[in-house]
């Protein structure tokens, strides 16, 4: 069993294929896609919008919509217990205390009706049998703990009475109330201005140390994950495409689009000032069958070779690359 500084694997996905069958055809969304988190560790995964970064983590969940979506292959063990084996009651219990979600829109998210008291002591009182005092006690020290001021107070307040920031810490919130062991966010600072997005990622990384939970980042920013993660997965059409420890990908990234998404993030030690360069062409549509390297078209170094997909390779210690070429050495192959 591998492990990183001695902590086991919490979590293995393995061989994940996701499809959605739609009246415009099939969508092949998750393709193959092997992910081990280990205990304590925080795992960014990155891509462009529709790679399948949410689809992978929600399939693992069995939160896709089934219909049209299905699971065709894979296994996704926890404790080696398999999550997509589980059936409606088993997996809502790992859901609701075991591995908490924040999603992307706090404001979808979070019941417009309910007051984010009820909402925060629901998970308390299903899954762990509080009473409605006790649950409430918990809530008021969770709000506290994620940085609520005048928590108390704001207990029979409703959603629309929060900021975006705060909505996304009551999330938090619910997704830590049962103390899991591995917390997902879904891009949950995608909606927040630049200021409450680092509120948010700072939050996250306290809470990381003091609770010693995992965590998985999933976002399309890579300049987030830099300061966030240990260790990073890149998606694109569906594939893992690069996986490396955080300041290896960005000391050494070996797989085109990977370089494609540093090269367009800003930068402030640069000696000047440097044109961002974007990366050409537009995303393949998933409707067609993976045939060949998925990002050959919008590819500078291609070669005939990758009209085959290529498995990941390890270049370097726990650093692998789906790429026949090598793009600081001309594009040779490897």
């Amino acid at each position: 069993m591998s492990s990183i500084n001695g902590r086991p694997p919490i979590l293995q996905i393995e061989n994940l294929v996701t499809r959605f069958y739609t009246p415009e055809g099939v969508v092949h969304a998750v393709n193959g896609v092997n992910i081990t988190l280990h205990e304590g560790e925080t795992l960014g995964v990155v891509g462009e919008s529709g790679c399948g970064k949410s689809v992978t983590m929600l399939s693992t969940l069995q939160l896709i919509p089934q219909p049209p979506g299905k699971i065709e292959n894979g296994r996704a063990l926890f404790h080696n217990n398999d999550l997509l084996k589980m059936a409606p009651d088993e997996i809502r219990h790992v859901r609701g205390s075991q591995i908490g979600m924040v999603f992307q829109d706090p404001m979808t998210s979070l019941n417009p009706v309910l007051t984010i008291g009820q909402q925060v002591a629901e998970p308390l009182m299903i899954h762990l049998g509080m009473s409605k005092k006790e649950a409430r006690e918990r809530v008021v020290e969770l709000l506290r703990l994620v940085g609520i001021p005048e928590a108390e107070k704001r207990l029979e307040e409703y959603p629309h009475q929060f900021s975006g920031g705060m909505r996304q810490r009551v999330m938090i919130a619910i997704a830590l109330a049962c103390n899991p062991q591995i917390l997902i966010a879904d891009e949950p600072t995608t909606a927040l201005d630049v200021t409450i997005q680092a509120q948010i990622v700072e939050l996250v990384k306290r809470l990381r140390d003091e609770l010693g939970m995992a965590v998985i980042w999933i976002t399309h920013d890579l300049g987030i994950v830099a300061g966030l993660a240990q260790r990073v997965l890149v998606m694109y059409a569906g594939f893992i495409i690069e996986e490396a420890p955080v300041k290896e990908l960005y000391a050494n990234p070996q797989h085109p689009y990977t370089l494609g998404l540093l090269a367009s993030l800003p930068r402030l030690d640069s000696s000047g000032y440097r044109r961002l360069k974007a990366i050409p062409g537009t995303p393949p549509l998933l409707y067609r069958e993976p045939v060949g390297c998925p990002f050959a078209p919008r590819c500078d170094y291609v070669v005939d070779k990758c009209k085959q997909n290529p498995p990941l390779m390890q270049v370097g210690e726990d650093h692998w690359v789906a790429c026949w070429v090598d793009p600081h050495n001309g594009g040779r192959l490897r």
